[in-house]
């Protein structure tokens, strides 16, 4: 089912997810590695699908795998379960700071 808000088309995804930002002035092309950033750590199963969903599983993939920069360690183990052919080892996130201490915000 398309979700079409404004003539732009968008995921189905709350707006409790993006409490920080206005969510009618997202663009969730240009956005997309924060967007799936966001749901990996914050949301569920349903929320994922829809990603998967929208934007494709080999870019979803592609974005967990390469171009997340920085996860804490649940979400990591998240996405492994979000994504069972995923291994961490694999991922830039946890290559990007793995053996060092990180804080949280």
């Amino acid at each position: 089912m398309k979700n079409i808000v404004n003539n732009v088309l968008k995921p189905n995804l709350h707006a409790k997810f993006f409490w920080d930002t206005d969510i009618n002035k997202v663009d969730w092309q240009k956005m997309y590695v924060a967007v799936i950033t966001r749901i990996i750590e914050r949301g569920g199963q349903k929320e994922v699908d829809e990603i998967v969903r929208f934007y494709g599983r080999e870019k979803v993939l592609k974005a967990v795998k390469d171009e997340i920069f920085f996860l804490p360690n649940y979400a990591i183990e998240d996405a492994i379960k979000f994504f069972p052919e995923l291994r961490k080892e694999e991922m830039f996130c946890y290559l990007n700071r793995k053996d060092r201490p990180y804080h949280w915000i």
